[in-house]
């Protein structure tokens, strides 16, 4: 086990929280890469905090976040033309 497997799953319990499966670890650090590729590092931490207080499935925000992420490239695109 990872050191932030490990810090990840003592959190969990320390907060009566469910651990996360390793599917939902790799789902979240996509999340979190592609809000910081699409915005700024810092968006990173925020948009996974967003997306678990709507409640949305680790899934549906990494989908949800690709889409804007596309919109954004866009309208980069677009701007820069």
């Amino acid at each position: 086990m990872t050191e932030a497997a490990r810090w990840l799953d003592e959190y969990a319990l320390a907060i009566r929280g469910e651990a996360l499966s390793s599917d939902e670890r790799e789902l979240i650090l996509a999340l979190a890469g592609v809000a910081a590729h699409a915005a700024e590092r810092t968006a990173a931490p925020l948009t996974c905090w967003i997306a678990a207080t709507a409640g949305l499935s680790p899934e549906a925000a990494l989908e949800t976040a690709r889409e804007l992420a596309a919109r954004f490239a866009a309208n980069e695109s677009s701007a820069d033309s």
